[in-house]
């Protein structure tokens, strides 16, 4: 699967977003060989299941020139290089606790010449500062999460969404959520992606 199909859902994006788009793969290619932090058989569908799916936020929010925004529990960058990409404006924090997985966030980044990106060997729990959004894939339950960042958030909101989480997460998840006693909106990546893998996929909003 080739960069087309983010033009089929981002016709917007400008040729310098998409050139650095089409840098992914051979990046994540040479550092997966390294470091392993995508699974072997995703690497080949990495604009679908992890450049797409991260962008799954973009299609519920778009983030303002200068908002902040904590990506937690990146892992080797998603959702938050994809996020940074198409939001140059906007600063993105990426925190995860293995140290081997900031390095290949922080390697992508650099040979990406992101600059509006920085990446911290940390929990979440450990950084003091405060943000506009909170964006995750599927590290935990909703339960588990929330506490890890509350209290972390901006009280002034100039978005179409009030400050909040914006939590990538698939299945079922009633449960989940009545679990964690949480106010939420679902959005179904299948009302804006056509292809089977967002089938169960959502973007959780929890605001804050």
């Amino acid at each position: 699967m080739t960069s087309e199909i983010l033009l089929k859902y981002f016709p917007e994006i400008t040729p310098a977003q998409l050139n650095q788009f089409e840098q992914l793969p051979e990046l994540y290619t040479h550092w997966n060989n390294q470091i392993n932090v995508i699974s072997r058989k995703d690497i080949d569908q990495l604009y679908e299941r992890h450049v797409l799916h991260s962008l799954g936020i973009a299609k519920v929010m778009t983030f303002k020139p200068g908002e902040k925004v904590l990506d937690v529990g990146t892992g080797g960058g998603f959702p938050g290089i994809p996020l940074a990409i198409m939001f140059p404006q906007t600063q993105f924090h990426l925190v995860d606790s293995i140290g081997k997985k900031i390095k290949v966030v922080n390697e992508v980044a650099a040979a990406l010449g992101l600059q509006n990106l920085q990446a911290t060997h940390a929990r979440a729990e450990q950084i003091n500062d405060k943000f506009d959004f909170v964006v995750s894939r599927a590290v935990t339950r909703l339960k588990e999460f929330y506490p890890w960042v509350k209290g972390k958030f901006n009280k002034q909101s100039g978005n179409v969404l009030p400050n909040g989480i914006l939590y990538l997460k698939g299945g079922d998840l009633n449960e989940e959520i009545a679990e964690s006693g949480l106010a939420v909106q679902q959005f179904y990546l299948k009302n804006y992606f056509d292809e089977e893998f967002f089938e169960t996929k959502q973007v959780i909003y929890v605001k804050v």
